[in-house]
């Protein structure tokens, strides 16, 4: 029999065992995902074998394959070096097409073209990317609010089978993605690898979390009633990803919301449409409804501060600089006419960051890690190692190590896979030779500094500063370039101060072989991930949670499991029996 509240009340036999009666069983209906949850008076439901039944969650994520990060290749072998450069010469073939906007599935062409180039070859174009106005913007809310009507109804488990679809899409075309990278943002071949391999992750990781924020919110039972909470999605918002990780942030910070049961609108950066462009083909093979996830190329001061500003956008999620984000921030805060509530926004910002080594460390793997972390993607990563700071008895030992290891880089285009490559853009370019040529008034240039030409790409040398002093621009001023300021100290906690003595708090590190003063990094140095004995890029989705502390942002902690929280909200339920 089914009560009016939605139970049903069946019968359990056992032949053999404890226990023969009655039991309720629940489906919970909820505006955001229909049937969500399943439930019973046992707690732990029995099957007719008289064994435990999965609950929902079992059942749903039954149907996912279990999370685990996507491998790296190894480009020294020759199968994944032949697929890349086969990759590469079949993307290269394809270059200079168009990226139209994409509302409600529908592929829409405006301009003028945003022009995207490959910065190690500017004078060849990788697309044309459309731009979007105010009317767009308009036209694609209204589609994303239309799109929420559904898909914040469908069930937990359908979006998370589609969304993990998408996943296995782009694993499918992990080098065509990858090398499309290498030509739009100047990655080589393990940078842009490991970009999309995220960008996999962030879909199937946020799959398996849709499930999880599916289950009923446990709340304390009262006599007499039935009380039940559970999160809902809750609205049309916008993604406003950064150039650095054309797909890996931008995935993420669609995916996210959207596997919660919300809808997006992407805004691109202008510097790598095309690669935005490229994930919708997948997005609409995957099986996304449209209206989804909506894409709008266009220039910020066009479309930027409209999308900020819409009374109908419910949330903002934004990753970049902090002079950006905190300008995001401030106008999100602002109550629109017709506005209904109050916009989420969320600001991933910038870091200043920093690797300690002391004099209890491998000398030689400390130089190694600062060298990868410095000048991977020519040191163009919110949680790249600005900061080198060296205990005084092995700072020139250490100094010296770390030059040789920068000066030894070899520097060329992304598709060659050489080690270092362009930085994105010409305005990127001079802002950091422009920062290099006022450090030197600050600090001693001891390798690099200069420009490298080379096909009129943007390349700069990678460069090193001693002797900074702790509170000196380039001790203090994110550059996003490959340049590595290297700071005496004169101990582990003057290190440590000097580390703390920014307004950032994105990543750190820590290479010393002394168990006390590690545990004193665990507890004081203040950063939202902290790497021991390891380079201190390359967070893992599902392993290293990743968001910092400060000015650094909001501390979402993109890849971990309360990122989807971000964007639902909490129904509670109160019912006399």
């Amino acid at each position: 029999m089914t009560s009016t509240l939605g139970f049903t009340m069946s019968y359990i036999g056992r032949k053999a065992g404890s226990f023969t009666g009655f039991r309720w069983e629940r489906e919970l209906h909820h505006p955001a995902y229909g049937v969500a949850w399943r439930g019973s008076s046992l707690g732990v439901a029995l099957t007719a074998a008289g064994e435990p039944a999965m609950s929902h969650r079992q059942e749903a994520t039954k149907v996912l394959p279990p999370f685990t990060t996507e491998p790296y290749s190894d480009f020294s072998e020759p199968a994944p070096k032949t697929a890349y450069e086969l990759a590469l010469a079949g993307v290269e073939s394809t270059l200079g097409g168009a990226a139209p906007l994409v509302i409600g599935g529908e592929e829409v062409t405006s301009g003028p073209p945003i022009v995207s180039i490959d910065p190690a070859r500017p004078d060849r174009v990788v697309g044309e990317a459309s731009s979007a106005t105010p009317e767009h913007v308009d036209r694609a809310l209204d589609v994303a609010w239309e799109a929420f009507r559904t898909w914040s109804r469908t069930p937990a488990d359908e979006r998370a089978a589609v969304l993990h679809r998408l996943g296995d899409l782009l694993a499918d075309r992990k080098f065509e993605i990858a090398a499309l990278m290498t030509y739009e943002s100047g990655k080589n071949w393990v940078e842009s690898e490991a970009d999309v391999a995220e960008a996999i992750d962030f879909c199937r990781y946020y799959a398996h979390q849709a499930i999880a924020m599916a289950e009923p919110v446990p709340v304390h039972p009262y006599p007499g009633e039935t009380n039940e909470s559970w999160l809902q999605a809750i609205g049309a918002g916008v993604a406003i990803p950064p150039w650095n990780f054309p797909i890996a942030i931008l995935v993420g910070m669609a995916v996210g919301p959207v596997a919660a049961g919300n809808t997006v609108i992407v805004k691109p950066a202008s510097t790598t449409p095309i690669l935005g462009s490229a994930f919708m083909k997948l997005v609409a093979e995957a099986g996304v409804p449209p209206g989804v996830i909506n894409f709008l190329p266009g220039a910020g001061s066009v479309i930027g501060d409209y999308l900020v500003d819409h009374p109908r956008t419910r949330f903002v999620n934004f990753t970049g600089s902090k002079e950006v984000g905190l300008r995001i921030a401030e106008r999100a805060a602002v109550v629109q006419p017709g506005q209904r509530w109050l916009k989420r926004a969320y600001m991933e910002m910038g870091g200043k960051d920093a690797l300690i080594v002391d004099e209890t460390a491998d000398l030689g793997s400390a130089a190694a890690d600062a060298v990868r972390s410095a000048y991977g993607f020519q040191g163009q990563k919110c949680s790249a190692c600005s900061r080198l700071i060296v205990v005084s008895d092995v700072y020139d030992d250490v100094l010296d190590a770390v030059v040789e290891g920068a000066a030894a880089l070899d520097v060329g285009p992304g598709s060659a896979n050489h080690a270092l490559g362009p930085v994105i853009s010409k305005t990127q370019h001079g802002t950091i030779l422009d920062e290099i040529e006022s450090g030197k008034q600050e600090a001693a240039l001891v390798t690099g500094g200069s420009a490298i030409d080379l096909d009129g790409g943007y390349y700069i040398e990678p460069t090193i500063f001693a002797d900074v002093s702790p509170n000196a621009r380039l001790a203090q001023h994110e550059i996003f370039g490959p340049v590595l300021s290297v700071i005496r100290a004169a101990d582990f906690d003057d290190a440590l101060a000097i580390a703390n003595g920014t307004e950032f708090g994105l990543t750190g590190g820590v290479h010393s072989s002394d168990p006390e003063r590690i545990a004193q990094a665990k507890r004081d140095f203040h950063v939202g991930n902290l790497y021991i004995n390891r380079k201190i890029t390359g967070a893992l989705v599902g392993v290293q949670p990743f968001g910092g502390f400060n000015m650094s942002g909001s501390n979402a902690k993109a890849g971990g499991p309360d990122y989807l929280r971000l964007f639902m909200e909490m129904k509670t339920v109160a019912e006399r029996n």
